[in-house]
């Protein structure tokens, strides 16, 4: 075919759209092919070529001009939209999803739609919704089958099938210090794998009666967060010097707290059989933490992942919530909670009454002697260092 001039594309494109809107699809279809076999075919002559070609009922002819779209620019939302559509009448749904999907990453990069783009967008959504839930049900009656109901499934592996399903993100260690390498990413620990946690959990009733002697004393509690005048000041979502979210220290700066001590022997008796860090001035640290009525932590990561951080529950209203990587879980008083600090990690007490949980940290299990030697001589190098 000879090469057209502008004028001339223009004239087949506008005479082919003519025929659209008089319903004649395959004269439209005709004019259309003109422009694609001379080389001229934009975004726009590609979309109404498979509209002429979907409408005089070529399924495949429609699909494989979306497909020489798409080629060309595969970040074109109709063309997405329309390729999706074009799966789905096939009934191909897997590869539907995925167009629909695509279309909804570039979307959200656009800013505020057009009307009828976001007409189309809301069916997409809809699309896809109807999409999941299909292949959820599939997999779980298929499972089912094969003898791996809801009942006989492990919690890890639940939870990568709530993973898979898109339900819960995939959380990492990021700890903003010290990162000790291949050591598992495990959010929260089982309690029953530390000979040392029943001990410490039948301790309970005593350390609460410890620390109920203690709340009404005003000077007792004071901020977690307390801006150090030899550091930048970092806020931290207004938490710095703010009494809501406090603490009394059993272990500080790697040594006992005598006063505290005398007043809480039970909790400080009771911690000695778990396997805490001692390193210099870091390490231990337990702490009794008060966490004010409404007051909110919000989601943070720790500093080293060669430790991971315990807390036994003393008094919990209801309305309280913890949240490791992408688990939710409540304490319980007198149960354990046993996770990696450095998986980001958020707490709340949506209750009209205090919070109050025993803070303290442990060497991970999968470290040996010799290596948790090596972390402690490490950081007390590090303190040693400018004196």
């Amino acid at each position: 075919m000879q090469p057209l001039s502008n004028q001339e594309a223009e004239r087949i494109v506008r005479a082919g759209a003519a025929a659209l809107q008089q319903g004649r699809p395959d004269a439209a279809r005709a004019e259309f092919e003109k422009v694609a076999a001379s080389g001229r075919a934009s975004a726009q002559v590609w979309l109404l070529l498979a509209h002429a070609c979907r409408e005089g009922g070529d399924t495949a002819a429609a699909e494989a001009a979306l497909d020489r779209l798409l080629a060309g620019e595969p970040q074109n939302l109709w063309g997405l939209i329309q390729k999706g559509d074009a799966r789905a009448a096939a009934g191909d749904g897997r590869a539907a999803t995925a167009f629909y999907k695509k279309a909804r990453q570039v979307a959200a990069g656009v800013g505020e739609l057009p009307p009828d783009y976001a007409r189309e967008m809301e069916r997409v959504e809809r699309a896809i919704g109807e999409a999941e839930a299909h292949y959820k049900a599939h997999l779980e009656e298929a499972l089912a089958a094969r003898g791996f109901g809801p009942g006989a499934r492990s919690p890890r592996f639940q939870q990568s099938l709530a993973i898979l399903a898109g339900e819960k993100p995939i959380y990492y260690q990021q700890p903003t210090n010290y990162f000790f390498p291949e050591l598992p990413h495990i959010q929260f620990f089982d309690r029953a794998a530390f000979p040392w946690a029943a001990a410490v959990e039948a301790a309970t009733a005593d350390i609460r009666a410890e620390i109920i002697a203690l709340m009404d004393d005003k000077g007792a509690f004071q901020p977690y967060l307390v801006a150090a005048p030899n550091r930048p000041r970092t806020d931290f979502h207004g938490l710095a010097d703010n009494p809501e979210w406090s603490s009394l220290y059993l272990w500080e700066n790697g040594a006992p707290v005598a006063e505290n001590v005398a007043r809480c022997p039970k909790a400080y008796e009771a911690l000695l059989q778990a396997p805490m860090p001692h390193i210099s001035t870091r390490a231990p640290v337990v702490m009794f933490s008060r966490l004010a009525p409404g007051a909110r932590i919000p989601a943070h990561t720790g500093m080293l992942n060669a430790r991971l951080i315990c807390h036994l529950p003393l008094i919990v209203p209801p309305g309280c919530g913890f949240r490791v990587g992408n688990e939710v879980r409540e304490w319980e008083e007198g149960k354990l909670l046993i996770f990696d600090d450095t998986i980001e990690h958020e707490a709340w007490n949506d209750s009209r009454e205090d919070r109050v949980i025993l803070i303290f940290d442990i060497w991970r299990p999968e470290l040996s002697d010799g290596e948790r030697a090596a972390v402690a001589a490490m950081f007390e190098s590090v303190d040693s260092y400018g004196g």
